[in-house]
């Protein structure tokens, strides 16, 4: 078995992957929590039942027709901690998994489109992984993976409460279905904090780039809903796919009217991003993805236009802790002032071809009188 490092894409190539409206949806996700009949779950198990739980279900993930094509199939405690943050930087395993140890183990596809986490906060909690706005792709790959798990081992159910999970949120269908979306002009315009408080009146939860209890990033934000009781998994995967195509028109219109009314200061951020992330000697992950995403704005505008938005996005993922460590040196751990100096070299370097943003060529540009320029 490779290395989990070995066996990942890279970077480069994770990031070229495209999708419907991937100028603002990063990736979907929907996610199933399910639990064995006859184990206690994970959280009230002894170790000796959490191992049980293991044996029964890796060899039957790993046999199941969507890992076809030799998955990667490890315990957690094989991975070193900069596997596991790694993964968690990839969004392949939720940083509670990282933590755990002997007992859990993941199961990936060769695509990283799928994702198994057994003995998670449930004994399976799988994810299908698409770029883009694909929500419905995604149930479908992971609702096929579910029913061919159900053919061979007995999961817990309830006639009247459907699944069974750890958490009480998750009763019923299981499903987390969600979505990452960058949202720089709703940041900007000081708009966001509206539609938050609107999303949140509809049932959906809005996280940070990590998840629950994280900070949003990069103005990047995870859209999912909040109760999987009561209500089918299609009819949540479409209810949450119509608020994320609502969300997409108030980015769309937030830049056009930002660009309209506000041009100069739409510039001055991006030039100002541009000029810092070019130039600094030291600089900390916050600050990167917060500039980053200006830098990304200016690619979508149109403010960069020799430059990929896939090459944006991989600096994105390197200059995440894990991956800069990985790709800049064979030291076990770095402090975090010697990462941020790390880190600064790697984005002049890759800066250093890249044409200053053009204010002249923003798509969505107006001049005198609002005729488009």
């Amino acid at each position: 078995m490779p290395s989990i490092l070995e066996f990942l894409i890279s970077p480069a190539e994770a990031c070229r992957r495209s999708g419907p409206n991937d100028k603002i949806v990063f990736s979907s996700r929907v996610r199933l929590a399910r639990n064995l009949r006859s184990v206690p779950f994970p959280g009230h198990a002894r170790k000796a039942d959490r191992v049980r739980a293991y044996e029964i279900l890796m060899p039957v993930v790993q046999s199941l027709e969507a890992m076809a094509g030799d998955p990667f199939a490890e315990p957690m405690d094989k991975l070193t901690a900069l596997d596991k943050q790694v993964l968690v930087e990839r969004h392949l395993i939720s940083r509670e998994h990282a933590a755990k140890s002997a007992g859990s183990g993941l199961v990936l596809n060769r695509e990283e489109s799928l994702s198994v986490m057994v003995n998670e906060e449930d004994h399976l909690r799988m994810q299908a992984l698409r770029p883009g706005l694909q929500l419905r792709q995604a149930w479908q790959a992971i609702d096929a993976v579910d029913s061919a798990l159900q053919e061979r081992v007995e999961v817990a159910f309830s006639l009247r409460h459907g699944f069974l999970t750890a958490c009480p949120t998750n009763v019923g269908t299981g499903i987390r279905v969600s979505a990452m979306l960058h949202l720089p002009a709703l940041v900007l315009s000081e708009q966001v904090n509206q539609i938050i408080q609107a999303v949140n009146k509809l049932g959906l939860a809005v996280r940070g780039l990590y998840g629950e209890g994280t900070e949003a990033l990069g103005n990047i934000f995870q859209v999912s809903n909040q109760m999987t009781l009561g209500e089918s998994e299609s009819d949540i995967v479409e209810r949450i796919n119509k608020v994320l195509l609502q969300l997409i028109e108030h980015e769309e219109n937030a830049r056009l009217s930002l660009l309209e009314k506000k041009p100069n200061v739409v510039f001055n951020h991006i030039g100002r991003a541009y000029g810092i992330l070019s130039n600094a000697h030291t600089i900390s992950s916050k600050e990167t993805m917060n500039l980053l995403s200006l830098l990304r704005l200016g690619v979508d505008l149109g403010m960069l236009p020799e430059t990929p938005k896939a090459f944006v996005d991989e600096l994105f993922l390197l200059s995440q802790p894990a991956h800069l460590q990985v790709l800049l040196t064979d030291k076990e751990k770095l402090g975090a002032e010697e990462r941020d100096v790390l880190r600064s070299g790697l984005l002049r370097d890759r800066l250093r071809d890249v044409p200053r943003p053009d204010h002249s060529k923003a798509v969505g540009r107006t001049g005198p009188g609002g005729a488009a320029q």
